[in-house]
């Protein structure tokens, strides 16, 4: 079984319903859940192994929905957007807990929030809203990167023997994951602008065609 788009049926055409209540989005919603508790386990309780347990699950939640979505034809307009926000939530609120509690330097947050900053600038000046763009393969693999490296860095803060390679790999895999944050950010940063531009033209266009009939 194929890893990224899983689930997906060749020759039948994905279509985004108007449904609201389905098992993606309420397994985005649990994504969502997942936020406060894993803040609440590593600030207030300091139990970072269970804290590694919730990411564990908001991270495979993240898979089983898209599975869902797209194998049993449960793909909504409202997941199209729920889904991205809540891996952008996750990842931001996950990396300044990790700020706070002193496991990262903020210059790991800092690489993280600036591409987006600018993505949701242009973003409010093109279209005022979402821009209703893919989501890139890059993009896929960048959010399984950092989902899967912050877990391994958090167990190297935990006593035991693998402390050290964890730690390294946990820093190979976020490094990986950050230098895909960059190139996806840098891909829809073009796609925002091209299709920015070519809403601003038509709608130039329609203003001129109505001004005139």
């Amino acid at each position: 079984m194929k890893f990224i788009g899983a689930g997906s049926r060749p020759g039948r055409p994905q279509v985004d319903h108007d449904r609201v209540v389905t098992i993606p989005n309420a397994l985005t919603v649990l994504r969502f859940m997942g936020v406060p508790l894993f803040i609440w386990l590593v600030l207030a309780q300091k139990e970072y192994g269970i804290a590694v347990v919730v990411l564990a699950v908001m991270a495979g939640s993240d898979w089983v929905d898209g599975y869902v979505a797209r194998r049993f034809d449960q793909a909504s307009k409202l997941g199209r957007v729920l889904d991205p926000l809540a891996d952008r939530l996750a990842l931001i609120a996950v990396a300044v807990t990790l700020v706070i509690a002193g496991v990262v330097h903020w210059l790991y947050l800092a690489a993280l929030v600036v591409p987006d900053a600018v993505l949701l600038v242009m973003t409010l000046s093109y279209f005022h809203g979402h821009p209703d763009l893919p989501v890139s393969r890059v993009g896929k693999i960048r959010t399984g990167l950092l989902l899967l490296g912050t877990p391994l860095l958090i167990l190297s803060r935990l006593d035991h023997p693998f402390t050290e390679p964890l730690y390294v790999a946990a820093w190979i895999v976020l490094g990986l994951g950050l230098a895909g944050h960059w190139i996806a950010a840098y891909n829809y940063f073009w796609a925002i602008l091209r299709k920015g531009r070519l809403q601003s033209h038509q709608d130039i266009q329609s203003h001129h065609d109505g001004g005139t009939a």
